[in-house]
Parts: structure tokens; sequence; C-alpha cells
């Protein structure tokens, strides 16, 4: 054997190299995926004992037929039912979701043996390229370039914000509270980051400018709507799937209550088990890559940060870090603090599918945890920027996949192995709400019985937080005669959780009588994990994993919960901006 060294990995060339191990990341320097075992182009060697991949020869050897045919029959059947739907009159004018899910399922099957998507995104580089080294040389100080940058973005916000008409529940006046909300986290972040000098402005202004796309996608477009209302269909699907097992377990009348014990937990065990069907076949793990890549490339972030935060809204702050539990130990402080952040800054799917069977507007929630993305990255390394060389900057690394005697032998071992986890989640879940609200009532217990020698009647932490987070509330564009109620319910998710929260946004006076903008911006402000218990949880995963690193996490990690607070306040107050025509999109229900 011959070993072939590259800049970035040793390969072994030779007869036998397709029993090699192969480990995939992108390299910046090429613009490329780079596989470590790559039998085609730029390491492969030619000849008939080892054809290029791509080639008919290769095809041949390389690809079993019955999988092949296997690939051709759902492309088939795809093409098949997409096209009964558009020829259809009665179907057609519900083109959108089907086109874009066929689009999905064709892009992918043909990216099994076709890799044209890398090949779609070389030819697109060169325009891309041509076009910024023409901005580099009119604009060659970086200084200069930031600030046209972060202006070009505070014009699109001002643009999207306050050209639309008003609407009653979206005046002009709203807005620019909202916008001004948004300047001043901003600017508070960077006033009390820790090094300001090293502040990334590629990853703040990119991240705010997507958070800020993506909400005018959500809550401006009816193709957004009509996306997100997908999404959130298919959740409730899941949940109504999960009342049937109650209804199994107890009956049918129990299985409707929306009682925490009844609603949340089973659809969290559930959600939790049929991810582990996708992640057996590798679905998961593939969409996860593909969110990593397109973030540390667009927003300049390590490959190790892109992997956690782009998992985070799909598998939840715990689970987000074991996908980079290898990396634990070499992981700079200000990756650590990403990390965490992205967990505190939105939800898990398992709970976001609970909290939907709550009543709350499932689309909010959904657009809520992608916004949160781009802006825990802006605001993490605005709070906390990276003054050491991460491990894996330049490249994305996923680690190999470990088979032990827990594996999955096969889809329905996988479905097993995920209800068992997911009974230990809920578990979990049921028992941090009790302990956390029992110790916030013992708390408050104390302080009433203090404040009744002050005249003080009913002094809880949530009446004190109601009030210092009134500015916050304001500064959300929330109607001035409900800034208090929004504000307390910030308190409560702070002190207690989201979950007790969003139960007195949906059943409790005056919070369920709020108006339509109060409602969606409370929704947003609400939806993430900084809360008390979370902090617990993140120390508990985190130094489990990674024992040699607990002074480093419980360093940051009060910083990672403020910055993730802020994230998801963001995340509300660019809702705020961007409320226009809210008819069909509030649901109570």
């Amino acid at each position: 054997m011959e070993p072939v060294k590259s800049k970035n990995s040793v390969v072994e060339v030779g007869p036998n190299i397709s029993k090699s191990k192969t480990t995939e990341f992108y390299d910046l320097e090429k613009n490329a995926v780079i596989e470590a075992d790559q039998q085609s182009n730029e390491y492969a060697t030619s000849g008939d004992d080892n054809p290029k991949r791509g080639s008919w020869a290769w095809f041949i050897s390389k690809v079993p037929y019955r999988k092949v045919l296997v690939h051709v029959f759902l492309g088939m059947f795809f093409t098949a039912w997409w096209l009964s739907i558009v020829i259809q009159k009665k179907h057609r004018h519900q083109w959108l979701i089907p086109t874009i899910l066929w689009g999905c399922i064709m892009v992918r099957l043909i990216t099994l043996y076709w890799r044209v998507l890398h090949q779609l995104l070389h030819i697109v580089s060169y325009p891309w390229n041509y076009c910024t080294d023409l901005i580099y040389k009119v604009l060659p100080k970086r200084t200069h370039r930031l600030l046209v940058g972060g202006s070009i973005t505070i014009a699109v916000m001002l643009v999207g914000s306050f050209v639309p008409t008003e609407t009653p529940y979206s005046k002009r006046e709203d807005r620019a509270v909202s916008f001004f909300g948004v300047i001043v986290a901003l600017v508070g972040l960077w006033a009390t980051s820790r090094n300001r000098s090293k502040i990334n402005w590629n990853t703040v202004i990119g991240g705010t400018l997507m958070q800020f796309i993506v909400a005018l996608f959500v809550l401006r477009t009816k193709a957004g709507y009509d996306i997100f209302n997908f999404i959130s269909l298919l959740a409730r699907l899941l949940l109504g799937f999960a009342k049937d097992g109650v209804a199994f377990l107890t009956d049918s009348d129990t299985s409707e209550l929306g009682w925490f014990f009844f609603s949340v937990i089973p659809a969290v065990v559930f959600f939790v088990a049929f991810v582990h069907i996708w992640f057996y076949f590798g679905v998961i793990q593939w969409a996860i890559g593909k969110f990593a890549y397109f973030f540390f490339w667009s927003l300049k972030v390590s490959g190790a940060e892109a992997i956690a935060t782009a998992a985070s809204p799909f598998i939840g702050q715990g689970e987000s870090a074991i996908l980079v539990k290898d990396f634990l130990p070499y992981l700079t402080k200000a990756e650590l603090h990403q990390v965490m952040c992205s967990g505190f800054a939105t939800i898990s799917g398992s709970v976001l599918v609970g909290y939907i069977g709550l009543g709350l507007n499932a689309q909010a929630m959904v657009s809520s945890c992608v916004m949160s993305i781009p802006c825990s990255l802006a605001v993490s390394k605005l709070r906390y920027p990276e003054e050491e060389e991460p491990l894996t900057a330049g490249k994305i690394v996923f680690p190999k996949k470990e088979e032990g005697e827990d594996s999955p032998k096969n889809v329905l071992h996988a479905y097993s192995i995920g209800a068992s986890l997911g009974l230990r989640i809920g578990g979990t879940l049921m028992v941090q709400c009790m302990c956390v609200i029992a110790l916030v009532a013992l708390i408050n217990g104390l302080l009433t019985w203090f404040g009744n020698f002050w005249n003080i009647h009913e002094l809880t932490l949530e009446l004190m937080l109601s009030y210092i987070l009134y500015p916050v509330g304001f500064l959300l564009g929330t109607p001035r005669n409900e800034i208090l109620a929004v504000s307390k319910l910030i308190g409560t998710k702070t002190i207690q959780n989201e979950f007790v929260a969003y139960s007195m946004l949906i059943n409790d006076a005056p919070y369920n009588k709020l108006s339509d903008r109060g409602t969606l911006i409370a929704t947003y402000a609400l939806c993430g994990f900084s809360n008390l218990g979370s902090v617990g949880i993140n120390i508990g995963v985190l130094s489990a994993l990674c024992p040699t690193r607990v002074k480093d996490i419980t360093g940051t990690i009060a910083s990672a919960f403020f910055a993730g607070a802020i994230a998801t306040l963001i995340s509300a107050a660019i809702a705020g901006m961007v409320i226009h025509d809210l008819g069909g999109f509030i649901s109570r229900s």
C-alpha cells in the first residue's frame, strides 16, 4: 500500500480501498466536501481494478442492484403522485407543499449516486467568488466592508418593517419600538462583551439578517405560511397518534384532557421514539449535516459549533452536545459557550409537539426555533467572542458511528430504544417541572411571609421579575396595556419553565385575553429553554460527557444562559417588527 497524503488526511490507495473507513469534512480552502477515502477524481487511481466513482464500471461493481431497483421504484411512485396532484384541478391549488416534498425526495435519491449538488455549488461559486472579489477590490479595508454589510442589514430591516401598510395589530409606532428593542439588545451585548476587539462581525451581521429574512418569509409570504403550516400540521398529526396510545392506556375522554401528564409527556415519548426510526435510516444526521454546512459556510463559525447549533431545534440541548462529544475536551471556551447558548435559545422538537397540543400557534413556534439558530450564533459571538484557534475551524467533522451491543439491529429495535429513551426524557421533564415548581412555591411562600410585614401582599419571584422585566416587555413592541402581563409571563418562564408560562398564556386570565399581537409576541418570547432548570440539565449533561471541562462549563454557563434568553427575545422583537396580516395565523384552539 502506498499512502497518498493530502493537506487534511492520509489515504491508502490500493485494491482494497473500498474497505477503508470514511471521514467526511468540509475544506474551506478547497470549497468542497472531502472524503478521506476518496476513490474518485483527485485521489483515485486509474485502472480496471479501481474504476472512477460515477463510471459505469464502478456503478456495476459497487452499487447493489436491489437497492437501485428500490430507489427507482420510489422515484417513479412519488413522481406519479406529484403529477396526479398537478393534473387534477381540484388539487392543483395545493401544489406548493407536494412539489417541495417531491423535489426533496428526488434530489436525495439522485444524490445517492451522483454528487450533483456539490457540482452545482461548484458552478455557483464562480459568480459568487467573482462578485466578492469585486467587493474586496472596491472595499479593501475590512472595516469598510463591515460598515457596508451592517448598513445593508439595517436598511433591509427598516424597509421590511415600515414599508407595508398598517393594520389594527401592526402599527408603525409599535414596529418602531420592536426595532429599537433589537438595537438595544445588540448594543447591550456589545457593551457587556468579554472582548469587544475580538468580535466576529460577519457572524453577528449575517445571523441578524438571516433571522429577519426567516421572519419575513413566515409572517409576510403565503409560501412561508403554507410551508410552516404544513410542518405544524405534521406535528399536530403526531400529537393525534400519541393520543391514540393514551386512549388505549386509559380511555378516549382522558386522552383529550389538556393535562401535562396526558398531553405533553405522551407526545414527547412518541416523538423521541419516532425520531429514532429516522436516525436509524440516517435521515436526521443528513438533515443536521446540511443545516450545519449552511451555517458553517454562511456565518463563518467552527464545525463543532455549526453541528451543535443546527441540531438543537431537532433533538434538544443535551442531545445536540452528544453529536460533538468527541470534540468536547478540545472545544474552546467560546465554542462551549455557543453550544450551551444554542440550547438555551430554542426548544427541542420533542417538547415542541407537546406544546402545540396545548393550543399554541404552531407556525410561530416552529419558525421561532428556526430563527433562533442564526440568532444564537450572532449573540453568542457578540457576548463571548472567539479568542483561540478552534480545532474544527475550516472543516466540519462528524464522529464515526460506533457499533456496539446497544446499537439497533433493525428499525423495530431502533424504535424500541427510542421509546425507552423517550420515557426517560419524559420522566425527567416531569420530575424537573415538579421539583422546580415546588421550590419556587417554597421561595414565594417565604417572600410572601416577609412581604406581609411590609404590607406587600403576594410578594413573589414572578411579581418582582414582572416589574424588573417591564422594560423588556415594552421593547418587544407589546401593546401598552399588556406589557405587565407579557413581562410576568417572561419572568415565570425564566424562574420556572416555558411550560408553566405557556399554560398561563392558554388557560389563565388575563393572559388568555391578550390581543393577537400580544399573544404572538408572547409565544415567540417564551419559546426557549432559558430557565433555571435547564441550567442544571446543561451542567449535568456536559459534565458527564466531559468531566475535564467542568470548570469551563460552570464558568461560562451564566453568560450562555443570558445570551440564549436574549436570542429568544430578539426573535420576539423581530416578530413584532414584521407582523402584518394575522388573518388565520392566530389560533387559540
